[in-house]
């Protein structure tokens, strides 16, 4: 029996694109690195012929009181993740949200010296893998999540985030 193959499906919102945000394309393919990487590992991810996606591009003040009202900081943040419903009854998996904040992105890049591609790669990748169960909370696991990450980057072409 051959498994069909694992395909992702992106809801993608702009609130804000400046300075600058990646266009629909670059999202899917790291996105779908990430997925292919990772997952889907488990349960009802496994059976999926859809994961489902939405990525939310955002300026400071809206993910400032996501951050706010979701982790009780007060300030905004890169990336912030929510997990979806799971499996649907079309046999789709909605995975979760992604809200990105171009303008922490874009400072962000610029205070580590990487292109915006490459940091808002990191944060797409970062995110999703929260989405699969992935954290950052404890050594080990910030170890194994900092390792997957960098495995999914170097295979898009990027540099190690954490170097």
């Amino acid at each position: 029996m051959s498994v069909a193959p694992l395909r992702l499906g992106l809801d993608l919102s702009y609130a804000a694109r400046r300075p600058w945000a990646p266009p629909r394309a670059a999202f899917l393919r790291w996105a779908g690195a990430a997925l292919a990487g990772a997952g889907p590992t488990a349960g009802e991810r496994g059976r999926a012929r859809r994961i489902l996606l939405s990525i939310r591009v955002v300026g400071e003040a809206k993910s400032r009181a996501l951050n706010a009202r979701y982790r009780h900081k007060d300030r905004p943040t890169n990336v912030l993740s929510f997990s979806g419903a799971g499996a649907l009854p079309d046999g789709g998996y909605l995975l979760g949200e992604l809200v990105i904040c171009a303008p922490v992105v874009a400072r962000e890049a610029r205070s580590a010296g990487r292109s915006a591609p490459a940091h808002w790669a990191h944060m797409t990748v970062h995110g999703v893998l929260h989405l699969l169960g992935f954290d950052h909370e404890g050594g080990a696991e910030a170890r194994k999540m900092a390792a997957r990450e960098i495995q999914i980057l170097d295979r898009l072409g990027f540099s190690n985030p954490y170097a």
